[in-house]
């Protein structure tokens, strides 16, 4: 429960909850996307002012809420708090202020940014209906939306650094008619750039690209490096509101089943798909990890990181290329009764164990997660790129900034745990079709802060948000200042 109940109830965004209870309505199949994105409003008080929880908006909150920073002060009124805990609750800047993630959020030489905070409420909300969803079907799991959106920062020592993204491997390029990001985390991807380019380069790919992409369009240049398999993602002008996943029913539903009484079989890597596992298994779920010993979870490299992601898990190598793996994988896969995936559609289809390949037994639930979705199987992403897709951005001076830590990934992770929990409630027979860019672009697409103005003050010992409506501030506070495990 938020710190301050009350002050919870009383400006919290009922507009953020709203959003979410009708997403989860799109597991009945019968519901279409569309109808839980907008909505048709109730007759009965339709036109009454007194009834604002049931509009959602979908308008990208303003930057104006944010003042220009002004010089270090002496001090600032002693309703700052003198130590690291959380008082914002009730309002989602403050709350965005001691996250962690707005000083990640920014340029590397100036203030952190407060304008992706309407986010931080929907993502508050998404992890009430999740906590809810568990108590309902095995162990209640209370993530901590700080942690699980900069724990990874907090254990790498990541800072903020503007148009390059917190994990140095993205970076914000300006366009000829806006911007485009574009990710080259693999040595792959450095190769690809002459041919992304279609000529040599003479110099450093990242000066190459920059010179370049100020001649094309942002959805060419993302186009050209998604030919190649480069992630890439041109930022949108105006994000449209999104719901993270589609339902497809697969099987008949089952009643009655548990978190507790669920095999999960987690072929995914990384960050969103192992973070789903990590609160399913919170809940009760056993864990089986699958990895092929040609392709070992690249997140392996921060043992760190990999460890409390995956602590609790049982570990299985199978080798995918040879009969006898797959014959294995297969066998797990049909005895699942959760399966995640992340990889493209045609990879695990070419084996013959895609979604579309098996048979599926009463109430299984497939959750395929990908970048764009099933629909859009050959273009990929990575937690940056694809949260500049969903519009998903900070805005400094009026130009894009990255957004935290590759937050697609774990605001997709969480996601992908709400879309399950809530197959299951219902049932289960579903196919969960979860893309990084829609999740991106619904938070994004947040119903705006219900109160202020705030302001970006810097004092001589930080910088500060200040709440005018609550008569509050938080310092902004690192990533390795927010307490707590990695959820």
């Amino acid at each position: 429960m938020a710190p301050n109940a009350k002050a919870d109830k009383q400006f919290g965004n009922p507009g953020a909850a709203l959003l979410v209870s009708r997403w989860l309505r799109t597991l009945d199949t019968r519901v279409s996307r569309a109808e839980a994105i907008e909505p048709t409003r109730p007759a009965t008080g339709a036109n009454d002012p007194a009834h604002p929880a049931e509009r959602v908006t979908a308008a990208v909150p303003p930057a104006t809420d944010v003042t220009d920073p002004v010089p270090p002060s002496a001090d600032i009124p002693d309703r700052v708090p003198a130590t690291a805990e959380l008082i914002g609750a009730a309002c989602p800047a403050l709350d965005w202020a001691a996250s962690g993630c707005m000083d990640l959020t920014g340029p590397a030489d100036g203030p952190p940014v407060l304008s992706p905070a309407a986010m931080y409420g929907l993502l508050r909300e998404v992890i009430r209906a999740l906590a809810d969803s568990t108590a309902d079907t095995g162990e209640p799991v209370d993530l901590d939306p700080a942690t699980a959106l900069s724990g990874r920062a907090a254990l790498t020592g990541l800072r903020r650094a503007g148009r390059r993204s917190a994990g140095g491997t993205s970076r914000l390029l300006r366009t000829a008619d806006g911007w485009c990001a574009i990710t080259l985390s693999r040595s792959d991807d450095l190769d690809a750039v002459p041919a992304i380019l279609g000529e040599r380069c003479d110099v450093a790919p990242w000066e190459a690209l920059v010179a370049a992409a100020k001649h094309w369009s942002a959805t060419q240049l993302a186009d050209r490096a998604q030919l190649l398999g480069v992630p890439a993602a041109a930022l949108p002008h105006t994000p449209g509101p999104a719901v993270p996943w589609q339902a497809t029913r697969i099987s008949a539903p089952t009643a009655g089943r548990t978190l507790r009484d669920c095999l999960v079989i987690d072929l995914s890597s990384m960050w969103a798909g192992p973070l789903c596992a990590h609160v399913l298994g919170r809940a009760g779920a056993r864990i089986v990890k699958v990895e092929s010993p040609h392709r070992p979870d690249g997140a392996r490299a921060d043992p760190a990181f990999f460890d409390r992601l995956h602590a609790g898990h049982e570990f299985r190598t199978v080798d995918f290329r040879s009969g006898t793996g797959r014959t294995e994988l297969a066998a797990l896969i049909d005895a699942a009764d959760i399966v995640i995936e992340a990889s493209r559609p045609r990879a695990l289809a070419q084996l013959g164990l895609g979604p579309d390949s098996r048979p599926h037994h009463a109430g299984q639930i497939w959750l395929s997660l990908t970048g764009y979705g099933r629909d859009d199987p050959m273009r990929v992403a990575f937690g940056d790129d694809a949260a500049v897709a969903g519009g998903l951005v900070g805005r400094y001076e009026d130009e894009p900034v990255f957004c935290a830590d590759a937050v697609a990934d774990p605001l997709s992770g969480i996601c992908a745990a709400l879309a399950v929990v809530g197959a299951v409630r219902a049932g289960g027979g579903l196919l969960l079709d979860l893309s990084m860019r829609d999740t991106a672009a619904a938070f994004a697409t947040a119903p705006p802060l219900a109160h202020g103005p705030h302001h970006v003050v810097r004092t001589n010992s930080g910088w500060v948000v200040e709440c005018e409506h609550l008569g509050r501030a938080q310092p902004v506070l690192a990533p390795a200042a927010v307490a707590g495990a990695l959820c």
